[in-house]
């Protein structure tokens, strides 16, 4: 039978405040791993969360660009792309 791998430990460096609110926590690891999960899920799939892109990746935004365009949603302000073919049938629905 295969040996189950033991979870490994991160550590990080917390300033005051932020030991005072995470001593609040009941858990705190399940609401760092949540925390994370959720800052994860919610990063740019391009960039990886760098707020940068490779001189390639540049270029391939650029070419992206040429058919599509960032607008900004007029009901809940969300800005999101949308392509020139969809102009008509927007895809972006409350």
């Amino acid at each position: 039978m295969a040996k189950q791998k033991k979870n490994d430990v991160v550590s990080f460096k917390a300033d005051g405040p932020l030991l005072k609110a995470l001593s609040a926590m009941p858990n705190r690891s399940e609401f760092i791993r949540a925390a994370i999960f959720n800052a994860l899920d919610n990063c740019c799939p391009l960039c990886k969360g760098t707020g940068l892109f490779s001189p390639e990746q540049q270029q391939h935004w650029r070419e992206f660009q040429e058919s599509h365009s960032i607008e900004e949603c007029n009901d809940c302000r969300a800005v999101h792309i949308v392509c020139a073919k969809q102009k008509a049938n927007p895809v972006h629905k409350h």
